[in-house]
């Protein structure tokens, strides 16, 4: 079967997913190509899948099934597949989170795909009800692979002597762009309300628009927050934190919450989007808007280590749970050959979903 992976720009979560399932869908017997704009290519290793840009789909011949990833990315495949008569998967990984005209635009994007669509999964639980919502055809859970973590590059007490901490010394992580979604401005203050406890120090790590408005916050009230900027060893800041904080407006099922169970460390999250169906009781979730009770929550955990011990058990168990990379490429590849041959039979199908 020769399947279009389609996607849109993406340096973060949906490209590495892409291009974990890419090669996995070529060990099981496929021909894969993958159509990206050049900057997510170069971001990610596609092990020689790079087909060009999305415009270049029109070029193809011998398609049997096209795997959009992304709203925008379905927009841009429906009138092909269409046309040809290939059946279109579409994966939606975000909300659309915009007000006003974007937000209107963004909707009617995903009123149009899900009702073009062969197939839409959803990362997220919402995700899935809000295409139904639209109108999909066929909307089914979809959930992103739980990703392999590497193993730290810095030993922790070398990390943590970097940062200048001691042995007693609590380290917050965070780990997202700064961009509005990530609401960073929550960290800080939840680091203000913790102003009193000089043992306890944040580190966020990640670029982003917002860099300079949240480094003069920093700057002008004095808490102690480090913006760290792009890393590319996440593995040996996990390693060397005692706490994850994740204060999202909005997640589907976030890279960093998977790394943070997987590393065994405990996690504060927002309860957000489809943060809660994957963490399960295996951490401690707030509300979006409620910086007391973020502070509480992480305070709470700063002066209990047998209780960020029992969390960070509890993750691991969470975690076993969730699918690998070779299982998700392995029930898509189902997923595609049961829309194929419903095609090829002259009717749709309600095809199993990604997982």
């Amino acid at each position: 079967m020769r399947v279009v992976e389609v996607l849109g720009a993406s340096t973060g979560g949906i490209g590495r997913h892409v291009a974990d399932l890419a090669p996995r869908l070529v060990a099981l017997g496929h021909e894969v190509t993958v159509l990206c704009p050049p900057a997510t290519a170069a971001a990610h290793d596609l092990a020689g899948l790079d087909g060009g840009p999305p415009r270049r789909l029109a070029r193809l011949r011998g398609v049997d099934l096209v795997h959009a990833h992304g709203y925008k990315a379905g927009a841009a495949a429906l009138p092909w597949t269409r046309l040809r008569g290939i059946p279109l998967v579409v994966t939606w990984h975000n909300a659309v989170l915009a007000g006003g005209a974007a937000g209107r635009v963004g909707r009617a994007l995903q009123a149009l795909v899900a009702r073009g669509a062969d197939l839409t999964l959803g990362a997220s639980s919402d995700l899935v009800a809000v295409a139904r919502a639209a109108g999909a055809r066929h909307a089914a859970l979809g959930p992103v692979a739980a990703p392999r973590l590497a193993a730290p590059a810095v030993p922790r007490d070398r990390y943590r002597d970097d940062l200048g901490l001691g042995p007693d010394d609590v380290l917050v992580a965070t780990v997202g762009r700064l961009a509005p979604q990530k609401n960073l401005g929550l960290v800080l203050d939840v680091a203000a309300r913790l102003a009193d406890r000089p043992d306890v120090t944040f580190v966020v790590a990640g670029g982003g628009p917002l860099h300079d408005v949240l480094a003069d916050r920093v700057a002008r009230e004095g808490t102690r927050v480090r913006l760290l900027g792009a890393v590319d060893d996440v593995a040996s800041l996990l390693a060397a934190a005692d706490l994850m904080l994740l204060t999202s407006t909005w997640e589907a099922r976030a890279l960093v919450a998977q790394e943070a169970l997987l590393a065994g460390l405990p996690l504060v999250s927002t309860r957000v989007g489809g943060i809660e169906e994957l963490v399960g009781t295996a951490a401690v979730l707030v509300p979006s808007d409620d910086a007391d009770a973020a502070a509480d929550a992480v305070r709470s955990l700063v002066d209990d280590p047998a209780r960020r011990s029992a969390l960070a058990a509890a993750g691991a168990v969470q975690a076993a749970g969730w699918p690998d990379e070779d299982q998700v490429a392995r029930d898509l590849a189902a997923t595609y050959a049961d829309l194929v041959a419903a095609r090829a039979a002259g009717h749709s199908t309600r095809s199993r979903p990604g997982t």
